[in-house]
């Protein structure tokens, strides 16, 4: 892979969509930076990093030839890519939470945001952009329900080699990909998808609170919860939240 180290930056998906603009770049090149001073999630939320303690980066995917209607399984592979790593920590009561972020006890660890380049009916191009929070160990008090790996395992991780860690597994889920084995990448994110066959509370684009259960994913990569009179509706991202 290629690595590029910035020291700050606005957003490493924004630096590599400019960069891709004007120069052809390899397969899997890496940005990465000591201080992403506005980093994205999804919906447009904000992704609050302190300098030099977290890991932030994003990487470059070209010639996926990946069907537009199976783009859930990028998901799915770039999800469980973060969380094999995690998980090989002793990081605990881990899961995903869908759509792609990675949480521990509850709170939020890791947040990722794919950005696809779409010709025709394929993704043809990818930024994977990646926030972990690391050895931060306090969070601003408008940011609710975080944490970080030094808060969880007491120790301070090396950043370096845990960004070598995540690649070289992101490398090994996206092999299933190219190989097309999507019954594994789905059997594998659903076994530790957050809360999935439990009762739980959700909250509407209206902000009304509904009790409901999640039973899978849709093959558009909508989340599929049951509802109290035991039907099955879909939900898009931003038409839904857990409460």
């Amino acid at each position: 892979m290629k690595l590029i180290k910035l020291n700050a930056i606005h957003s490493t998906n924004t630096f590599l969509k400019e960069l891709s603009k004007n120069t052809p770049l390899e397969d899997f090149t890496v940005v990465v930076t000591e201080n992403q001073t506005n980093g994205r999630g999804q919906q447009e939320s904000l992704w609050f990093s302190e300098p030099s303690k977290n890991l932030t980066f994003s990487v470059y995917l070209n010639d996926l030839k990946l069907k537009i209607s199976d783009k859930k399984y990028l998901n799915y592979a770039v999800s469980l890519a973060i969380y094999t790593v995690l998980k090989g920590k002793k990081t605990p009561n881990l899961a995903i939470k869908w759509p792609n972020d990675i949480v521990s006890v509850n709170k939020k660890l890791c947040g990722i945001l794919i950005e696809n380049s779409i010709q025709k009916n394929y993704i043809q191009n990818s930024i994977i952009g990646i926030g972990i929070n690391v050895n931060q160990v306090t969070f601003p008090e408008t940011i609710k329900n975080v944490t970080s790996l030094k808060n969880l395992l007491h120790i301070d991780v090396d950043l370096d080699i845990l960004l070598h860690e995540i690649c070289l597994e992101l490398k090994n889920q996206l092999q299933l990909l190219s190989e097309k084995k999507y019954e594994l990448l789905e059997d594998n994110y659903l076994k530790v998808l957050y809360q999935i066959h439990k009762a739980m509370m959700f909250k509407n684009t209206d902000n009304q609170l509904f009790l409901g259960i999640i039973r899978g994913i849709s093959e558009s990569g909508n989340i599929m919860i049951e509802l109290e009179n035991e039907t099955i509706k879909e939900f898009g991202v931003k038409e839904i939240s857990f409460a």
